[in-house]
């Protein structure tokens, strides 16, 4: 009796922290503008994850769908996605060609992720925008999600320090009072002090607009996450909740 309470004790201990630690689906192209400086060709990576303490990463399953909304208008890119591991996960890349100047808008919608310490359905629905060729138009389009972020604040070309803005939308309108999400893509620099300091979190307003200044340079993630209107069945079959998040990711540079 005592050895199984203790091995039971052990699994609870054991699990807590990933209970408390949000999950975040990265999107995140190798350069945030597209020039004369850089190569024309830039590469997405694509990862299920906990950015903030640099994983673990969790198993990705075949994306629904991956594309990018330019100048052109929505262009499928499925066919350019290609498996590779994280620590012997499955993430996703796929490499891009620019060919005219505009804002690129890449989005995925990942295939539904089982989180059984949840008892929900995870799907993030998530984007970002790379500039090309400074165009700089088009950048607060919206991708046609369930679920999305639309920028107020232009969400690249800005400075460690800036204040990014955007609204939550379900179906295209507000949702008032959304929760948000922050966390930043650690590269190794940073140690959170506590598990507090790890995902900081916003409340929208009535009219769905929320508001954060980015304190460090990198990568920073945007995710609201809202209760999906439909269940969705488990690897066992059982119909369970949804938790449908609307991800933006945004990058902030250190002023010389």
């Amino acid at each position: 009796m005592y050895k199984r309470l203790t091995r039971f004790l052990t699994a609870v201990l054991t699990l807590f922290p990933t209970l408390a630690t949000p999950h975040f689906q990265t999107l995140i192209p190798s350069h945030d503008l597209v020039h004369e400086a850089t190569p024309r060709i830039i590469r997405l990576d694509m990862a299920f994850t906990h950015p903030m303490q640099e994983g673990p990463a969790m198993a990705m399953g075949k994306p629904v769908q991956f594309g990018v909304l330019g100048p052109g208008g929505h262009q499928n890119l499925n066919g350019t996605l290609s498996p590779y591991q994280i620590k012997g996960e499955t993430a996703y890349r796929a490499d891009y060609r620019f060919t005219r100047p505009g804002d690129y808008l890449f989005y995925l919608q990942p295939a539904p992720y089982w989180e059984p310490a949840e008892g929900v359905m995870i799907e993030h629905y998530t984007k970002v925008v790379v500039d090309a060729f400074s165009a700089e138009t088009g950048w607060d389009r919206l991708v046609g999600f369930p679920v999305e972020i639309e920028p107020l604040t232009r969400p690249f070309g800005l400075w460690t320090g800036n204040l990014f803005q955007g609204v939550v939308r379900r179906n295209g309108q507000p949702v008032p009072f959304a929760e948000v999400e922050v966390e930043w893509l650690n590269d190794g620099s940073v140690t959170p002090p506590a598990d507090a300091y790890v995902t900081q979190v916003i409340k929208a307003d009535a009219n769905g607009t929320f508001s954060y200044v980015m304190p460090r340079a990198g990568w920073w993630g945007f995710a609201a996450l809202l209760e999906g209107p439909e269940k969705l069945n488990n690897p066992a079959g059982e119909a369970v909740p949804v938790e449908q998040g609307a991800l933006i990711w945004v990058f902030a540079r250190d002023m010389p």
